[in-house]
């Protein structure tokens, strides 16, 4: 077998909201895979190890082997299997939807998710929390604002899209950082109604083959 014909493999965290992304993506579309677990914690995180550091050199999940391609970048990802494997659709075939879309995906994996994840935290010591809240909820409250204008069902509109694919898993880090979710209502309810797809039930953390088993659901 060809590498391009080769099985895609994925390297994930289970708690990683970035590798979550994609593998609602992946369950979307259908296309099965192999999971590689990297443990960002375990041995002084696996990341770190010099095997999957040349596989991405940022040290960071989630990255993807496809088409005898390795990428890295959730959204990157995200794009290419929307290119190559276009139903269902992740991405609005009308423009200002569209830009919506991709505004609310770069609002929360640009201006929110960065500021909270591990890296930033390991130099916060004890203001880890109290920083990871503030920088949520700083996000959520523009997010909230912009959902209003663009929001049906889900993010925007009534379609599925990458926005969505970004948003749940914010809001799963934004529960466990103890972010009080009374203020952001669209939010609440879009995610909820997200969490009831199957593509979003199959790829949570709680049921990954990395999640521990007090985890697990």
């Amino acid at each position: 077998m060809s590498a391009a014909a080769a099985k895609p493999i994925l390297y994930s965290y289970f708690r990683s909201s970035c590798s979550w992304r994609v593998r609602i993506a992946l369950a979307l579309k259908g296309i099965s895979y192999d999971l590689v677990p990297v443990n960002l914690i375990k041995d002084g995180g696996q990341q770190f190890s010099a095997e999957f550091k040349a596989l991405n050199p940022m040290q960071q999940v989630p990255a993807l082997k496809i088409d005898g391609i390795t990428l890295s970048q959730s959204l990157a990802i995200i794009n290419y299997l929307e290119e190559t494997h276009p139903n269902p659709r992740l991405l609005p075939q009308d423009p200002k939807k569209r830009a919506q879309v991709r505004m609310i995906a770069d609002h929360i994996a640009s201006g929110i998710q960065p500021l909270q994840n591990l890296g930033v935290l390991k130099q916060m010591g004890e203001k880890k929390m109290e920083w990871a809240q503030n920088c949520i909820m700083s996000g959520f409250q523009a997010l909230e604002q912009i959902l209003q204008h663009t929001a049906g069902r889900y993010c925007v509109g009534d379609e599925v899209s990458m926005a969505d694919l970004c948003l749940v898993p914010q809001v799963a880090n934004a529960e466990r950082f103890k972010v009080d979710m009374g203020p952001y209502p669209t939010i609440t309810r879009i995610n909820k109604a997200l969490l009831e797809l199957e593509a979003f039930k199959i790829s949570h953390p709680s049921r990954q083959p990395d999640t521990p088993a007090e985890l697990r659901a």
